[in-house]
């Protein structure tokens, strides 16, 4: 099957899911990256929501946990205390499990982050993941001073999508032809890119959310990992407005002390 035919088709079955917090990463055109909010930690006391729960664990410690959701203000004051003087183990009593799927290439940069629990999609047990690529929406220079980085455009676009469309498409035939041959899918998948999607569970608490949002909306990390960071902030933002909100005031207060 033809990659954009391909493409448009499993676009349809995206679109079909409902009644579920999902974000496109690279925008509704791209057919396969989604992040999808699949589970989150739960509070079963009706006297509190599951967004205080930084402040219930921060009291325990003096047996004052009764005193939360009693004053909204000083609630909120306490957990911006929590973060602004990096007491954070109260902030780990929440998590969120997401599914993801994303490039290979940006699967090995998320991985990295070994606070996270994940179960991922093999290759040894389907073929299914093969084929699906992912096309840049524009192509960027290479940055001359930093060696991982990128800046500017490149000129041609069209043609260096031309290029990856072709290499896919060899990649596709050739991967074809290998279990054609009766070659096991463990060993035909040597020739599969770094630009095919794969798909996995990931699971950490709030805390450590907030380690990976901070690396990775940086703007020094890779521009296909960055829209995915957004991506959590949004989830993030909406599911846990107050704790998750008050991490993330301490980066803009980083941001102004090294700016003044």
């Amino acid at each position: 099957m033809d990659i954009i035919k391909k493409n448009l088709n499993i676009k349809k079955k995206i679109q079909s899911t409902e009644s579920s917090i999902i974000k496109y990463p690279y925008g509704e055109n791209d057919p396969y990256a989604i992040i999808e909010l699949v589970a989150s930690t739960q509070i079963y006391s009706k006297k509190y929501n599951i967004d205080q729960m930084p402040v219930l664990s921060a009291r325990v410690s003096h047996a004052s946990s009764g005193k939360s959701g009693n004053n909204p203000d000083a609630d909120l004051n306490l957990m911006r205390y929590l973060a602004d003087n990096e007491h954070l183990s109260p902030f780990e009593h929440q998590s969120v499990t997401f599914k993801v799927i994303l490039p290979l290439f940006v699967a090995r940069e998320w991985m990295r982050h070994r606070t996270q629990s994940y179960n991922e999609v093999s290759m040894r047990y389907s073929s299914d993941p093969v084929g699906k690529f992912y096309f840049p929406l524009f192509w960027r220079k290479q940055e001359v001073k930093n060696k991982q980085s990128s800046l500017g455009m490149i000129e041609n676009q069209k043609e260096c999508t031309e290029i990856l469309k072709q290499t896919y498409q060899n990649c596709l035939d050739s991967y074809k032809k290998l279990l054609d041959l009766g070659v096991c899918r463990e060993q035909a998948r040597l020739v599969v890119p770094v630009g095919n999607y794969t798909q996995y569970y990931a699971t950490a608490n709030l805390r450590n959310w907030f380690n990976f949002y901070r690396l990775r909306i940086d703007g020094g990390a890779q521009w296909e990992i960055r829209q995915y960071a957004k991506c959590i902030d949004e989830i993030l933002s909406q599911i846990w407005p107050n704790s998750w909100n008050v991490l993330k005031e301490t980066l803009d207060k980083k941001t102004k002390k090294k700016a003044s």
